[in-house]
């Protein structure tokens, strides 16, 4: 086999998702072929598909070495520092992209996503917009582009603007998961709406006669499974969610274990941390971090906070995780000595690299919100080096918060747990524990939020929840669905744009004996 049908082999590795056989290959060819620019960028791009951007940055960067003039491996490198939130050096790439080669089609979709990611939505739709016009005048598939398009509109609540491209992507392709998964989440099906039956029945009928990939599969199912649910008819919901997760759980692996150990190490480490201890160089800012379970409130909580005029609502931030991670871990575990050192040293790194990256928002507002999902297990870190922040956990009845979760198609590597029953029920069971240990460590520095009591008595906990956060009233807060300044990216987005309603409590009743492992198993 010479090297052109050995490259084209290791492309069909890739094109078919096996990527570890991919790195293997490049490595054997890199020995027969070093310093080949076109090999180190596809060894690079089988790293940056495992999530091991690090390095695939190195990669990136030898093949740039070997041919500066590559731009596919220009854009990769640029893609890779944005998923390590080095979104400045990023940007950088992506400007230099188009001053070589304004047509690089790719670069548009990259550079638009990056804005997205800093709540820079208006210039992110420019971009896609800009790509869609190539992609036009060189007869490329757009999808890809109006996909992104379609969720930066959703984001901002343009509905119609966003139907309008769901439809052109359905006009492309009938049965892109993708598109029906955005028109389930902006419907409410019903009997009496003749639109949202025929998208149903289209649904069925393309999931009956089409074979999928796991993961299109399995976004139609949770699609068939939210319109059912909406109908009140369980049976065929249950049976459209559980094919939902069994396709998603085979596509991506569980990190469940991972995650319990990661819980158990913070535990061990901060029992004999003294929290009263504060970082004495601390900045004045004020930080408002939203905590709890997916699909516990947190992003009702965040719109009602951040409808404030004195709040800026920045959503699901990475960066306090990253930055936690980058300091103080070693071989992903949390390191005491670390710990003890950057909390007694002269500067706040911790602090100073977190509001770094916070910079890149534009924003005017005193105070912001940070609701990334990992925030709970980091409430000990804040403690000593965020101290003039405010931490809100959101709670919510555990089999409702489960089931919640199991209806909803989450795409975060961060919750590859939240596709098997006993996994979703584990991992509430291990946030749960860790929540009672910051409350027997630190109880006045966390203010719990109910979601039955938020729904039940709406006016008196928005009011104890502003007084907790030290904020003034403010009418807004009692509208928050009319809130159009804070960008949702979530799978919560159709219900934090509504005002607060009860329905949703005790929803798990008529579950209860489709998911008896979920909830027999919660402590």
């Amino acid at each position: 086999m010479n090297f052109h049908e050995k490259v084209k082999t290791l492309q069909n590795y890739f094109t078919a998702g096996k990527f570890k056989r991919v790195i293997e290959g490049c490595e054997v060819l890199n020995k027969k072929f070093p310093n080949n620019s076109f090999i180190l960028n596809l060894s690079g791009m089988a790293y940056q598909r495992l999530d091991k951007d690090y390095r695939a940055i190195n990669f990136f960067e030898l093949a740039l070495k070997a041919d500066n003039n590559n731009i596919a491996a220009m854009n990769n490198l640029a893609s890779s520092l944005k998923n390590t939130e080095q979104y400045f050096e990023a940007e950088q790439i992506y400007k230099k992209i188009i001053k070589i080669n304004p047509s690089y089609i790719n670069v548009y979709n990259n550079y638009g996503n990056l804005k997205s990611d800093i709540n820079d939505t208006e210039n992110a739709i420019k971009l896609f917009d800009q790509g869609l016009k190539i992609a036009e005048e060189k007869n490329i598939n757009p999808l890809v582009l109006l996909n992104h398009l379609a969720l930066a509109f959703q984001s901002l609540n343009r509905v119609t603007e966003t139907i309008e491209i769901v439809n052109k992507m359905l006009k492309i392709d009938p049965k892109n998961a993708d598109a029906h998964q955005i028109l389930s989440s902006i419907y409410k099906y019903s009997p009496t709406n003749d639109e949202t039956m025929t998208h149903l029945s289209k649904m069925k009928k393309i999931l009956l006669e089409n074979n999928f990939e796991d993961d299109q599969e399995g976004i139609i199912s949770f699609a068939l499974g939210k319109a059912y649910d909406d109908l009140k008819d369980s049976e065929e919901a249950i049976k459209f969610l559980s094919l939902g997760n069994k396709m998603m759980n085979k596509k991506r692996n569980s990190n469940i274990a991972e995650e319990i150990n990661i819980i158990n190490d913070i535990k061990n480490v901060f029992e004999d941390i003294d929290l009263s201890i504060k970082h004495k160089n601390f900045s004045n800012k004020k930080i408002i971090f939203i905590c709890g379970m997916p699909r516990s409130g947190t992003t009702l909580v965040e719109q009602i906070i951040s409808s404030h005029n004195k709040v800026y609502g920045a959503g699901e931030l990475t960066f306090l995780s990253n930055v936690i991670h980058n300091n103080f871990f070693n071989e992903n575990k949390p390191d005491k000595q670390k710990i003890a050192k950057l909390q007694n040293s002269s500067k706040n790194l911790i602090n100073d690299q977190y509001f770094e990256k916070i910079s890149l928002f534009n924003f005017n507002e005193h105070v912001l919100t940070d609701k990334a999902l990992t925030n709970f297990k980091w409430i000990g870190f804040i403690k000593v080096f965020f101290p003039n922040s405010k931490i809100i956990h959101c709670k919510r009845d555990p089999k409702d918060n489960c089931l919640s979760i199991y209806k909803n198609n989450f795409s975060s590597p961060q919750t590859n747990w939240a596709f098997d029953q006993k996994d979703i029920s584990n991992y509430y069971n291990n946030y749960s524990l860790l929540m009672k240990f910051w409350f027997s460590k630190i109880p006045e520095f966390i203010h719990t939020i109910e979601y039955e009591k938020l729904v039940s008595d709406k006016k008196n906990e928005i009011e104890r929840l502003l007084e907790f956060c030290e904020l003034e009233l403010d009418d807004n807060c009692f509208n928050h669905h009319k809130n159009t300044k804070t960008r949702i990216k979530t799978v919560s987005i159709s219900q934090a744009r509504q005002p607060v309603y009860s329905s949703s409590v005790h929803s798990s009743d008529k579950y209860k004996n489709h998911l008896k492992e979920m909830f027999e198993n919660l402590i």
